[in-house]
């Protein structure tokens, strides 16, 4: 018997998540009840029945976790907000019913000149999340965005559309970003970034960090406010990944963010557990046992993200990776190397490699993501082919000794994976690679190399590897390790240890980084400074410093 025969009465979805759940092995009895217990709560199965709630008996303030945009397509994009009036209660201080949400999309900030509205159902299995996927936009503007549910009426938004396909457009500014542990420190970049001239922001992984957050301690100021007990746990339920994201959406510079660009994100591990790989937990626990908290934290993550529809997941499974594009500009193909990897070699750490890291049956995305990513770069008619993922790409030993050590987690572990990947972009021709990252809490560039062993191979694109905005807790501008590995890796233009995040201005000549750091986050109100800026031209890739 299989466990959809079980289910005649209810939802499509649920069947789905069974076969989902048996092909990931939930075939012991504990593992398919527990399963089925997640499953029955998907958001398809209940919503139609839930109560709904008069708004106007919501006495405070329920968008305390503010507004978001994503996905900027040339007609579209995606607004975000979630209805908490008491957001570190479980239930958000809601109840269990189904909540009228209005929406506006204006011209102006003071929007006399409305371009959309509507109406969006906030419904308690979706922990009372919208997403408006809002359509019929003109391409290539800029747009204003609030929601109002009862006498409540949320903070504006800032957003844009994306070019046309086919526009010849002449400039994009981007912003990447990564890693921002709650405990270490207060997102200060963030409040930077919020005032900063970009298009785009670039979210390359670990949103958040599933440990316990000690409430009475780490680097912020809690002597305005104590942190409920529920935060000193790790994260394991749908319960506390929701709570989780509900705590690191409060703070105000990760809000004014979020308010003032449209973010394309993408995970990375701590969004469910450290250096996981596949469905294989950095712990030993039961496979059944270890899906069951991915399909919470990928749940979590859809609910609380700017995410469009094909996003949201089945059980443990949801397809992260897709393309956008910025005219003939740029492609942006944004991987998920988490989902579909291969258990990390040797033990995972950092290790000499061996000759698991060349087998060719590893791999870091998957055979079908491989496949779409090196299709995408067949079919690019795009000036500037650009990857945000998650892992360092380019090789990066730690050792002055031959061999060195490096990093069973990133590509280094996976080598057999990027020869393909770079054999893929040599065969379809592209010139102008590059590579977005984050994980690694500090800042990097990179050349690509075809033999990252011989500095007089050719390079073949530019990595750019985004600082945390606050996990490492203050840092240094010249790490213990620099000279070593400045000195291990010829190919290595920039390092630097410091908190912060990392512009890419892309033009039809050329593509300009800026690497901008604050001094210290354990304190509030840091300063931003740019630490150094590189350039690569257009047809010759490679960092140049300016």
């Amino acid at each position: 018997m299989t466990i959809a025969t079980d289910l005649p009465q209810h939802a499509p979805e649920l069947r789905a998540a069974a076969r989902h759940i048996g092909r990931r092995r939930f075939l012991t009895l504990t593992g398919a009840a527990a399963a089925l217990a997640f499953a029955v709560n998907l958001p398809a199965a209940g919503a139609a029945s839930a109560a709904r709630l008069d708004a106007r008996k919501i006495t405070a303030n329920p968008f305390t976790l503010g507004v978001a945009s994503g996905d900027p397509l040339p007609g579209s994009v995606v607004l975000w907000t979630r209805l908490a009036p008491v957001p570190y209660q479980p239930d958000g201080g809601l109840p269990a019913e189904r909540v009228t949400v209005d929406w506006e999309l204006a011209h102006d900030e003071q929007f006399s000149r409305v371009a959309r509205r509507g109406t969006a159902t906030a419904h308690p299995e979706f922990h009372h999340t919208v997403h408006v996927e809002v359509d019929q936009l003109d391409a290539d503007r800029v747009y204003y965005y609030r929601f109002r549910t009862g006498t409540w009426i949320s903070e504006t938004g800032r957003t844009r559309t994306a070019p046309l396909a086919t526009s010849e457009v002449g400039s994009l500014t981007l912003a990447a970003v990564s890693c921002q542990a709650y405990a270490d420190g207060y997102f200060t970049p963030y409040r930077h970034l919020a005032q900063d001239d970009v298009d785009v922001v670039f979210h390359l992984g670990d949103y958040l960090y599933e440990y316990a957050v000690n409430s009475v301690g780490g680097y912020r100021n809690y002597t305005d406010r104590t942190l409920p007990a529920l935060f000193n746990r790790e994260t394991m339920t749908l319960e506390d990944y929701r709570l989780r994201y509900a705590l690191f959406k409060t703070d105000p510079d990760l809000r004014a963010a979020h308010a003032a660009h449209p973010f394309v994100v993408t995970w990375d591990d701590h969004e469910t557990e450290n250096n996981y790989a596949g469905d294989i937990p950095e712990n030993s626990v039961p496979p059944e046992e270890f899906l069951l908290r991915r399909a919470s934290a990928y749940r979590a993550y859809w609910e609380n993200q700017p995410l469009r529809s094909p996003q949201q997941p089945t059980g443990p499974d949801m397809r992260l990776y897709r393309r956008l594009q910025w005219g003939r500009l740029a492609q942006f193909d944004v991987l998920d190397t988490r989902q579909y990897r291969s258990n990390q070699a040797y033990g995972d750490g950092s290790q000499i490699p061996g000759p698991d890291v060349d087998d060719p049956a590893r791999t870091m995305t998957g055979a079908t993501q491989e496949r779409w990513l090196l299709d995408g770069w067949r079919s690019s008619s795009a000036l500037w082919n650009v990857v945000p993922q998650q892992v360092t790409f380019a090789q990066r030993n730690f050792d002055l000794t031959s061999p060195s050590r490096v990093s069973m987690d990133a590509w280094d572990g996976y080598r057999a994976s990027r020869r393909r990947v770079l054999d893929g972009a040599k065969a379809a021709g592209i010139e102008n690679l590059m590579v977005l990252t984050g994980d690694v809490h500090v800042g990097y560039g990179f050349d690509i190399k075809d033999d990252f062993d011989d500095p007089d191979s050719d390079t073949l694109g530019t990595e750019i590897v985004a600082t945390s905005i606050a996990s490492g807790r203050d840092g240094v501008d010249k790490p213990a390790n620099w000279d070593t590995y400045m000195q291990a890796n010829p190919h290595m233009k920039f390092y630097n240890g410091r908190r912060g995040y990392v512009t890419v201005a892309l033009g039809e000549e050329r593509a300009r980084a800026d690497f901008k750091t604050v001094p210290y986050v354990t304190t509030p109100g840091a300063p931003i400074a740019t630490a150094a800026s590189f350039v690569t031209e257009v047809g010759e890739p490679g960092l140049t410093p300016v």
